[in-house]
Parts: structure tokens; sequence; C-alpha cells
């Protein structure tokens, strides 16, 4: 995959840990934009338009999960992937970040090669240019999915997801019928695996229920394995 067009905005109030996000991303043909100031998140992210952003959430002023929530609320903004980079490893901090809508959380000290690939499989997945063949458009009871306009209604009234959330329900919708255990929905969705990060699915699959509202029980829990979508 080309990364050449693939804009990455980071913000941290250590100068030395932008740097070396900067240096690295930009290794891989990345275009990364660097903040450390944390009030001009917004404005340049408008300017900037990028394809993913890295945030920390430990920070003067304003934090992470603050910023985050303003990301989601912003027309122009709120389908961009975010990926948390943050001191805060416990495991109620993390299910907070996924909540707030971040599509990945690295615990500094953190690997940057590990970090590097993670940004890649997102964008991987994001990229409206994915050559992965796929139907474009499902209807299922009063849920209806189109992914070439990045579309969700439910019950005939549009609802905003971010793109992890439209991927794994567009998953779910196409596998209909067939369980999906959360290491396959890892796997498939997140891109890579991990024992400790399954609560990652959980997670998200709570927070698609919400919007799903009067529709939400079309995702059906399968006990110990996994979920799947009904066929009818």
């Amino acid at each position: 995959m080309n990364y050449n067009n693939s804009r990455i905005l980071v913000l941290d109030d250590e100068e030395d840990v932008t740097e070396l996000i900067c240096y690295h991303l930009g290794a891989e043909g990345l275009n990364v934009k660097a903040i450390n100031d944390p009030t001009l998140i917004l404005g340049i992210g408008r300017d900037f338009q990028p394809d993913l952003f890295i945030l920390d959430i430990m920070m003067p002023g304003i934090d992470g999960i603050q910023i985050c929530r303003m990301i989601r609320a912003d027309s122009k903004l709120k389908e961009v992937p975010v990926v948390f980079l943050t001191a805060k490893s416990e495991d109620e901090d993390k299910i907070l970040g996924w909540e707030t809508g971040a599509d990945d959380y690295i615990c500094k000290p953190f690997n940057i090669k590990e970090l590097v690939l993670r940004v890649k499989a997102i964008l991987k997945r994001t990229q409206k240019n994915d050559p992965t063949p796929s139907t474009t458009a499902f209807s299922i009871r009063g849920v209806f999915l189109d992914e070439e306009q990045f579309l969700l209604e439910v019950d005939g009234k549009r609802v905003e997801l971010t793109a992890t959330e439209f991927k794994l329900l567009k998953l779910l919708i196409d596998r209909k019928g067939k369980v999906q255990t959360r290491e396959s929905l890892l796997t498939s969705v997140w891109n890579y695996e991990s024992d400790t990060e399954t609560r990652t699915v959980d997670t998200h699959i709570r927070r698609l229920r919400e919007k799903l509202g009067n529709q939400a029980d079309i995702i059906e829990t399968i006990r110990g394995v996994g979920y799947k979508v009904a066929e009818n």
C-alpha cells in the first residue's frame, strides 16, 4: 500500500515523543505533523485534514479524552481514526478511551515499531481506495448500511459511527448467521491479535448497540464465544 498521501496528526506535550514518532512515520512515507499545544488541535486538524490522529491523554489544560470527544463531535473530523498513546495503562483507562471513540490504545513506554505497524493497519482498513471487493449496501430489519456512502440508518434515521464501528457492523452483517469469535473480529477489524485486548471488541459492540437503539438486538451475544447478526 502507498502511504505517501496519508496524513498523520500527532499531539503530545513532550517534544521528544513527537519528534520520535514523526521521524519513524515519516520514514515510512507518511505526511506527519506534530503539535505540542493541545489547544491548537482542532484548528490545525480542520486545516490539515488528517487520515489519523495520535493523541496523548495526560496533558496540561485539556486532556486527550476531551479532545477525542471534540473530534467525534466535529463535522469535518468525526470519522477520522484516533489512536491514544499514553502512560495511563489501567484497564479502566483503556475502556474509557475506547468508549470515548478511540480506534486503538497504546501504552507508554511504547515500542516504536509496534506503533508504526498499528498505524499502518488502521490506515489499511480505513483508506477509501482499499481494493478489497465487498457488497456496498446491506439492509436487515430496520437497519440500512451503505459502505460507499459511509451511511447507517436505523428506522429511517441517520446514525453517526466512527470508522471502526462502521467496519465492525459491516463485517457482522456481511457474515450474518455466522458466529464471529472475539479473536476473529479483533483480527479482521483491528488487523492484529492479542489475548489481552479482546475486551476492545466488547466495548465497541456495546457502543454499537447503544447507537442501534431499538434494533440493538440484531447483534446477538453467543456466550463464551463471540457475536453474530441473525439471518432475519
